[in-house]
């Protein structure tokens, strides 16, 4: 299905919920919407839904208007942070329930092979509080395959999982949406479920949408400071710095030989992802020294705050190292791995991959 939203607004009473935005999901994929809490990604996909209705603008389903239709009248699935199942039916009858009201036959086999596709088929038999919340999670989402609607909404489906159920889960996702032919939204606040998961995604912050595109294209290349912010973890780091002649002057520091388009003068931020910074110096790199402040060890990475010249940066450097507090340590990067974003927060410079399109 083609839904599209074309010029909405959503206000409740003198606060704006959601600025003017449009947004057409490609049929077929996953969009991602990624912001932080209050970000309007809820109220965006209320209006998708048909739970709510525009202020302005208006909702169109393969060029129908559906406008203040009620959810109850759309062919929609859904599925939120909370586990919500009928506690009077067993799992398999919870996964049954959109397939019975279809009239649909052969609905056992229909509900195993969901069953086991999500790795509950031995609790078919139980009801929803005698398993675990990860295991209720994917009873409503089994719930919400069965129906096989053109349009699939989950809302933060695995915020309330432990860090390993949402780890498998998040497989499962990617590898489940790749099989299916529903155009499916899903919200989320962490950039790294947004890249493992979104064939696009639609950046919002404060009920702003500011940008929307492939995944790829939307991390490697933000429009602005504000997207850049939003879809990095750990955050990305920024750097005064001003334009000069041969380049950027980092504020207090050296100066990269980037070439800046014509109008991008004075006061610039550079922005430096932490997977950028390393250890090892390379031909022509960038050299920055500085002390550690802190280490951190996530999985196979360690997670580096140094303290240098130009400011507090993060590194995020694969493997686990051990470093001391106060520690002397050389962070090195490429220039062309520097973002440059002009005065207004606007990108001016992206790194090679952009270029290299």
């Amino acid at each position: 299905m083609q839904l599209k939203l074309e010029h909405v607004t959503k206000k409740v009473g003198a606060q704006t919920w959601l600025y003017e935005q449009s947004i057409a999901p490609t049929p077929g994929a996953v969009t991602v919407l990624l912001g932080a809490t209050q970000s309007g990604k809820t109220s965006l996909m209320r209006l998708m839904a048909g739970l709510d209705a525009p202020t302005q603008g208006k909702v169109t389903v393969d060029g129908t208007d559906v406008t203040g239709m009620p959810v109850r009248q759309r062919n929609v699935a859904m599925v939120y942070q909370q586990f919500i199942n009928y506690p009077s039916l067993t799992v398999a009858d919870n996964i049954a329930s959109p397939l019975k009201l279809r009239g649909e036959k052969d609905i056992h086999t229909r509900v195993k092979a969901l069953a086991d596709k999500l790795h509950i088929g031995m609790f078919l038999d139980r009801y929803p509080q005698e398993l675990s919340g990860g295991q209720q999670q994917r009873v409503a989402l089994a719930r919400a395959l069965a129906k096989n609607a053109p349009l699939m909404l989950l809302d933060e489906p695995l915020v309330n999982l432990d860090y390993k159920l949402r780890e498998g889960l998040r497989e499962e996702l990617t590898q489940l949406f790749a099989s299916g032919d529903s155009t499916v939204i899903y919200a989320t606040t962490e950039p790294g479920e947004a890249l493992l998961l979104g064939g696009y995604t639609a950046v919002l912050d404060a009920g702003e949408l500011l940008q929307y595109g492939p995944t790829a294209e939307v991390f490697h290349a933000p429009q602005s400071l504000r997207v850049a912010r939003a879809f990095s973890d750990p955050p990305m780091n920024l750097l005064a710095g001003r334009v000069v002649a041969g380049g950027v002057q980092l504020e207090g520091g050296p100066l990269l030989p980037l070439a800046t388009p014509a109008g991008t003068e004075g006061a610039v931020t550079v922005g430096l992802r932490a997977s950028a910074l390393n250890v090892n110096a390379g031909e022509g790199d960038i050299v920055l020294p500085g002390k550690v402040e802190l280490a951190e060890i996530s999985g196979s990475d360690t997670f580096v705050h140094v303290h240098t010249v130009v400011g507090e940066l993060v590194a995020q450097l694969t493997g686990v190292h051990k470093l001391d507090l106060n520690e002397a340590i050389t962070l090195y990067f490429r220039a062309d791995q520097a973002y440059v974003f002009d005065g207004a927060g606007k990108l001016s410079v992206a790194p090679a991959w952009r270029r290299a399109q």
